[in-house]
């Protein structure tokens, strides 16, 4: 819907005033610049994270216990380690190269430990988790297998010498989809079960997706990458459940060993309700150090995109999926054609805003309120490797394909942003072998600005758009390989002054890139982004790190991003164009400060509820971290909502 310009200045005027009115009326701190090591400033005055402080207030007893992780702030102190050694203390992991520590203790002594002031950063619940299925055909994997480097040699696009980690419920290696030596070079239990296999099911159809070899299907189900080498860290027990300590255990070892195994992409096909802000979130912490050394971190949004009643449900995006720094994916259907015209966003797929927040002096709740997913994914009703005699299969006999019957390559449906998440990792793995060179960053940016906006559905649903492997490796094979942190703003990203044509055909279908790159609050287009070096590309760095919510105007030393570089006014539709193109579906200031909601248009109307959280307005509905039990999605009928 177009507005005339005095209509939309007036738009903003309005907005202006409303914001500076809710500032005064309900005090909210204004936002600080992110300068370039990443984090936001902020006071925070509760270190318990809100789960941990509501169980606190409605403790029954001295004797009752509380398991942890508490996050460090320096080195511990000799009053520290003596706190942890006391009777009724139980350390059970210490994960150094993350600074946090997981521990059992009896609930009433929390307080006391929180008040190391100069040691524990943060203490949060050791939370429990649980795991979030012709992907190449579809994707644009199939297109790009044939390539030929800068000396003319050809060479297969298959994700040779990368490594993916994939922290799930672990992985089949009898299972035919993994049958090359040396395929899976490392695995670990994190569980203490004893046991790197998958008696759960999950994370085998998971592995197989982002790397599985078609051998079981003479080439029919195929791997995004399915050379690429697997390191299997088993988080998840037999249940398909764990805790936050166990997938923290695994990302501490995999900051020492990435190197040694070649793991430059991980994927987390799991989470837990995002509770806490990213800024004190355990598992986004981890994310956020694996990410600023240089690893690819994928993580599912969610499966929490409709009610209980089939409304659409929006800010229940999963942790560790609400970290900035992370690729969050969302789920999009195919409805089993190889054919784009007709995707859609699943209806299970959660939807953004985050909606983490840490509460202040005054114990008011301040929201994150960033913008998810990064982008969408096919995750719909997919078929992939099949673990040998697993949890889900057995409990939902019609998972089975039933196309072949042979134990170790016997195949399954599963559904979820959890299968959509691998294909994401996938990719990532062909960027990185087409250019090694690639900071995370700059995957993400290959990987939004070629997506393909989905017709109907705004930037809270699918980010930027649908996955398009083809367009992002062909933006990708064009990034020079001698980028660094020191490089000038500006200087040419490409080794080409022609930047590639903005527009892919895939499995028959010609559509236009979305041509742009989200940020926490809005987002940017401009061919500046891939034209021009941006010192946002570099490691150790968010995307986003510099921007003012409201103005589009760069704050802190202004070299962050360069000229050129347009940033968003509202939340866009998804109407099938390029995201210039795109009405807004939300104007500017729609998220001021903590949870207050302007509807589309309605700024006070009726259904709008200020103060918990609970958002109702125009149809638009903002949880407030509703936990769902653990259930599967079955053949994609929404039955469950496991990710």
């Amino acid at each position: 819907m177009k507005t005339s310009p005095m209509s939309k200045l007036f738009g903003r005027l309005l907005a202006l005033s409303l914001a500076l009115a809710l500032a005064v009326l309900f005090a909210l701190p204004a936002r600080n610049a992110v300068h370039a090591g990443g984090k936001q400033a902020h006071e925070k005055a509760d270190k318990l994270s809100p789960d941990l402080r509501e169980r606190l207030r409605g403790a029954h007893g001295a004797q009752e216990k509380a398991e942890v992780v508490l996050q460090l702030d320096g080195e511990e102190s000799v009053q520290l380690r003596a706190f942890l050694n006391r009777n009724g203390v139980h350390v059970k992991g210490r994960f150094q190269n993350l600074g946090s520590i997981a521990v059992e203790l009896p609930l009433d002594v929390i307080e006391e430990l929180a008040a190391f002031n100069t040691e524990v950063a943060s203490v949060s619940t050791d939370r429990e988790l649980t795991a979030s299925g012709h992907v190449s055909l579809t994707t644009g994997a199939s297109a790009v297998r044939s390539q030929i480097n800068s000396k003319g040699k050809a060479y297969t696009l298959d994700g040779t010498g990368i490594t993916i980690a994939v922290v799930d419920s672990g992985i089949d290696d009898t299972h035919k989809s993994f049958a090359l030596t040396g395929k899976i070079k490392f695995s670990k239990d994190f569980t203490g079960e004893n046991t790197t296999r998958d008696p759960f099911g999950h994370g085998t159809h998971v592995a197989a997706i982002a790397a599985g070899l078609s051998t079981p299907t003479a080439g029919k189900y195929e791997g995004v990458a399915p050379n690429a080498s697997l390191v299997n860290l088993r988080v998840l027990n037999r249940q398909g459940v764990g805790k936050t300590s166990n997938v923290l255990a695994a990302l501490d070892w995999l900051l020492v060993n990435r190197v040694t195994y070649g793991v430059r992409v991980v994927n987390m096909s799991l989470g837990a309700p995002a509770v806490e802000s990213y800024k004190t979130d355990p598992l986004c912490v981890a994310v956020r150090k694996l990410v600023d050394a240089g690893v690819v971190v994928v993580a599912a949004a969610g499966n929490d995109g409709k009610n209980s009643v089939g409304q659409k449900a929006y800010g229940l995006i999963h942790s560790p999926g609400d970290e900035p720094s992370a690729l969050t994916v969302g789920s999009s259907n195919t409805f089993g054609s190889d054919a784009r015209g007709d995707d859609a966003v699943t209806t299970y797929s959660s939807r953004g805003p985050t909606r983490g927040y840490y509460t202040d002096a005054s114990g008011v709740r301040h929201y994150d309120n960033l913008m998810k997913p990064d982008l969408v994914a096919p995750g719909n009703k997919l078929v992939s490797a099949e673990g040998f005699q697993n949890t889900l299969v057995t409990n939902y006999t019609r998972l089975e394909t039933g196309a072949y019957l042979t134990d170790n390559m016997r195949m399954m449906y599963l559904s979820g942003t959890s299968m959509a998440a691998p294909a994401v990792a996938g990719t990532a793995a062909l960027l990185l072998q087409a250019n090694p060179k690639l900071t995370p960053n700059m995957v993400k940016l290959a990987l939004t600005y070629t997506a393909q906006p989905l017709a109907g559905f705004n930037m809270l649903e699918q980010g930027a758009g649908e996955l398009n492997v083809e367009g992002a490796v062909r933006l990708a094979k064009l990034i020079r390989q001698d980028l660094t942190n020191a490089t000038p703003l500006g200087t040419p990203l490409l080794t080409t002054t022609t930047p590639p044509t903005p527009q892919s055909t895939v499995a028959g279908t010609t559509f236009a890139w979305s041509q742009g790159l989200g940020f926490s609050y809005t987002y940017t287009r401009g061919t500046n982004l891939i034209t021009k070096y941006q010192k946002v590309y570099g490691t150790g760095i968010l995307l986003g790190d510099g921007i003012l919510l409201g103005d589009g105007i760069l704050l802190g030393d202004g070299n962050l991003l360069g000229d050129g570089i347009l940033l968003g006014d509202g939340i866009l539709l998804g109407d099938g164009h390029p995201w210039q193109d795109q009405p807004v579906f939300m104007p500017y200031g729609i998220l001021l400060g903590d949870g207050i909601l302007l509807g589309d248009g309605t700024l006070f109307g009726d259904g709008i509820l200020l103060g918990d959280g609970i958002l109702l307005g125009d149809g638009i509905l903002l949880g407030d971290n509703v936990v769902n039990p653990l259930t599967v999605l079955v053949n994609g009928d929404n039955t469950a909502c496991m990710k």
